[in-house]
């Protein structure tokens, strides 16, 4: 029996995306930059998987949408700044080719955490900063103030010992 049920059910598939339509969704891609920023700062969107050469990408995390831009070889790339006061992780959305692109991306804010800049001698994980060249060099090893305090105390150590053998001979 086909009736008018039969008809909406054919209807309803019709409009329904086809493998095609899901897998353009499904290529899309957004990478930011620092994956982790302060609320504030600065980040750097990069879109992987749009056929135009311009877009947009908008997070709750942004103070306004990235304008995206590219050359027509599927990568766009933009700029956004976060909102002050923000932390966690949002969804970026990305709107080219005519249409949004929903969760194709994630953004993290939140407080900046000091990250050495260079790794530390003697072990620790690079927890602390790197010292000066100058301040390194110092603890290298024996400069010459400690070349000149030896001599100094050898000297002395040579004379005690002079002067002891020559009153043990004037007492035999």
């Amino acid at each position: 029996m086909r009736g008018a049920g039969g008809l909406v059910l054919a209807g309803a598939l019709a409009g329904a995306p086809g493998p095609a339509a899901a897998h353009d969704q499904d290529q899309v891609r957004a990478q930011v930059t620092p994956a982790a920023a302060v609320p504030g700062g600065q980040v750097e969107v990069r879109v992987a998987g749009c056929r135009g050469t311009t877009g947009a990408a908008g997070s709750g995390a942004f103070a306004k949408d990235a304008g995206l831009t590219g050359s027509g070889g599927g990568t766009l790339t933009g700029s956004a700044r976060l909102r002050a006061g923000i932390s966690g992780t949002y969804e970026i959305t990305v709107t080219c080719d005519g249409h949004p692109h929903q969760g194709v991306g994630t953004v993290r804010a939140g407080a900046a955490r000091a990250t050495p800049q260079a790794p530390v001698r003697a072990g620790g994980g690079g927890t602390a900063d790197l010292r000066p060249v100058a301040a390194v060099a110092e603890e290298a090893g024996p400069g010459t103030r400690h070349a000149v305090v030896g001599l100094v105390l050898a000297g002395a150590a040579a004379v005690a010992v002079a002067l002891r053998s020559v009153r043990r001979r004037r007492s035999d």
